[in-house]
């Protein structure tokens, strides 16, 4: 299987060279290369002059959307499986082959990495955003993708590209642009039968110096919560 590996980045000049060069030993990944979502800074640049392949938005439409366009890519250049990382270097590519040995070996569809399962490390997050990620969203997904998670928030994961031939998988819908897509998918593989699984893996925010997360509190939340009760009830497809 060919494998495509892609951090998710907006304005990440200070730190996305330090992802890139987090990929140096990686083994398993045919193609490493940067999505990035508009950037205004030299994000792309700094890619681009590490010699990795950039596909850009010509301005940001949110990471679901950018999501979108990198599936749309892998699946046209022959990508069997993709993963996707943070563009901001929460995640480390030397990981990724704990993502890829469940879908290579035993046929999973769809792996997600988790930083509270035994293996796995979350670093020096602040107390709220544990109880958040660690027990009201994966609470809440658990509950409606009648399925225990126990980190539904990580974008760290491993999707066989072969799911997008599923019409009752549309990740064209507008909705999904920005937070909405990640738990979109992840609970419909669950919901229409798909083998998924997550594995340990280590997310380290990094300094509030550099930029510790983009995502806005209140909006931002609501954003990655709203697709269960609009799934979970029937409202969204």
């Amino acid at each position: 299987m060919r494998v495509l590996a892609a951090p998710i980045a907006f304005n990440e000049e200070k730190k996305i060279i330090s992802v890139f060069r987090r990929f140096e030993g990686v083994t398993g990944v045919d193609q490493a290369m940067l999505m990035d979502d508009g950037s205004t800074d030299g994000t792309p640049k700094a890619v681009e002059a590490m010699g990795y392949k950039v596909l850009s938005h010509p301005a940001s439409r949110g990471v679901g959307a950018a999501i979108r366009t990198l599936l749309g890519y892998a699946r046209e250049n022959g990508f069997d499986v993709v993963v996707i990382l943070a563009g901001n270097d929460k995640d480390r590519p030397a990981e990724i082959p704990r993502l890829l040995e469940p879908i290579l070996k035993d046929g999973y569809d769809l792996v997600q990495g988790s930083r509270y399962l035994k293996g796995g490390d979350f670093g020096n997050m602040p107390l709220y955003r544990q109880m958040c990620t660690r027990f009201v969203h994966p609470g809440l997904f658990s509950f409606f993708a009648r399925k225990r998670i126990t980190d539904s928030t990580n974008g760290f994961r491993a999707i066989r590209v072969s799911v997008l031939d599923d019409p009752r998988i549309d990740l064209g819908q507008p909705w999904l642009d920005h937070y909405e897509l990640e738990p979109y998918l992840f609970y419909k593989m669950i919901r229409l039968g798909y083998r998924v699984r997550e594995v340990p893996v280590t997310k380290i925010y990094p300094p509030k110096a550099l930029g510790y997360t983009k995502m806005a509190p209140i909006t931002g939340w609501w954003s990655i919560l709203r697709p269960l009760f609009l799934l979970g009830f029937g409202i969204k497809k």
